[in-house]
């Protein structure tokens, strides 16, 4: 695949360049051409946050995630579980309209679509960006494979089914884009992490009319994180054809992460984070996996937000690799 034809740039950081090999994930993740067989999973980047409602800076993270790589060991110390086993591999950015928010978006699926025609059988991971980059994915994913149903699991704090007519195709719409434009229906939408006081009765109620599934913080932890991941997954798994993930990471509670443009109290804790990714990861249903939503401008000076993301999507890896067996 020729990765300019579709908007995938080389990263600015990429660390793997030893001779060799360190142990760490910036030498275990290669550069997509330079891979010699299909990887398991392609990483790349939506450095978008233009269409964020509130001030953001998240299109700064998947450079931050990148530079943060030296800093974490490719070996589960919990699990004993080496990630070297695993190949994966970084296809880049996507390379973002100065000004076009429309057009930055249409990359985004241009891009999702290349990769998932090209690379069928891999997992695909996007880090974000803000959470509008999620429906362009889907929408890619969509086109690719235009007859099979698409399920979503979703860890968020909010809804994302605000009126795309009010606020353009921001992060606030995303879900409600997908459905209105007949890409995902209600009743194969399952959100997992909801609390608190940010989304209105409206919205609430615009998620129970069109059947979204949803699950307070007090209801998950009634049942289990892992426990209720995996019931949702298989339920899913078993109404549609494949299943994404999108990961808002201002489903923690601030406390744990500060570093995201809408953080709140009374989220998850990282643990729990940590232990439902495991169960994702596990799943052969999941087919697409985004993480969004971590802004490092507004992270401490020690980067906690943004070492929890790497963490995250290390999790979830050791789950692809227990998958497995």
């Amino acid at each position: 695949m020729d990765l300019a034809d579709n908007w995938l740039r080389e990263p600015n950081w990429s660390w793997n360049d030893s001779l060799e090999p360190s142990g760490y994930v910036h030498d275990w993740v290669q550069r997509i051409n330079e891979v010699e067989s299909v990887p398991e999973c392609i990483l790349y980047g939506a450095p978008l946050s233009k269409s964020s409602i509130s001030v953001s800076g998240a299109s700064l993270y998947p450079e931050v995630f990148r530079r943060l790589w030296k800093q974490f060991a490719a070996y589960n110390f919990e699990e004993e579980i080496d990630l070297t086993s695993y190949s994966v591999a970084d296809a880049g950015d996507i390379l973002m309209h100065t000004t076009d928010v429309a057009e930055s978006h249409r990359r985004i699926e241009i891009a999702a679509y290349a990769l998932n025609q090209t690379f069928p059988k891999s997992t695909l991971c996007m880090i974000g960006g803000d959470h509008s980059t999620t429906a362009c994915a889907i929408r890619g994913l969509k086109r690719s494979q235009p007859n099979q149903t698409i399920g979503i699991l979703q860890l968020d704090t909010h809804l994302d089914v605000r009126d795309p007519a009010e606020y353009g195709p921001a992060n606030g719409t995303p879900i409600r884009q997908l459905i209105e434009g007949g890409v995902v229906r209600g009743e194969h939408i399952v959100n997992i992490g909801l609390h608190g006081y940010y989304n209105t009765k409206q919205l609430v109620e615009y998620a129970k009319r069109h059947q979204i599934k949803t699950y307070s913080m007090k209801e998950t932890r009634k049942i289990g994180v892992s426990r209720l991941i995996e019931q949702e997954l298989k339920r899913l798994s078993s109404e549609t054809d494949l299943v994404y993930v999108t990961v808002d990471m201002d489903v923690l509670d601030i406390s744990f992460a500060p570093g995201v443009p809408a953080a709140t109290p009374g989220g998850m804790r990282t643990e729990e984070l940590f232990e439902g990714l495991l169960s994702i990861g596990k799943s052969p249903a999941v087919k697409h996996i985004d993480f969004v939503c971590l802004d490092p401008s507004r992270d401490s000076r020690i980067e906690e937000t943004c070492r929890i993301g790497v963490h995250a999507w290390l999790q979830f890896m050791t789950g692809r690799i227990m998958n497995k067996g």
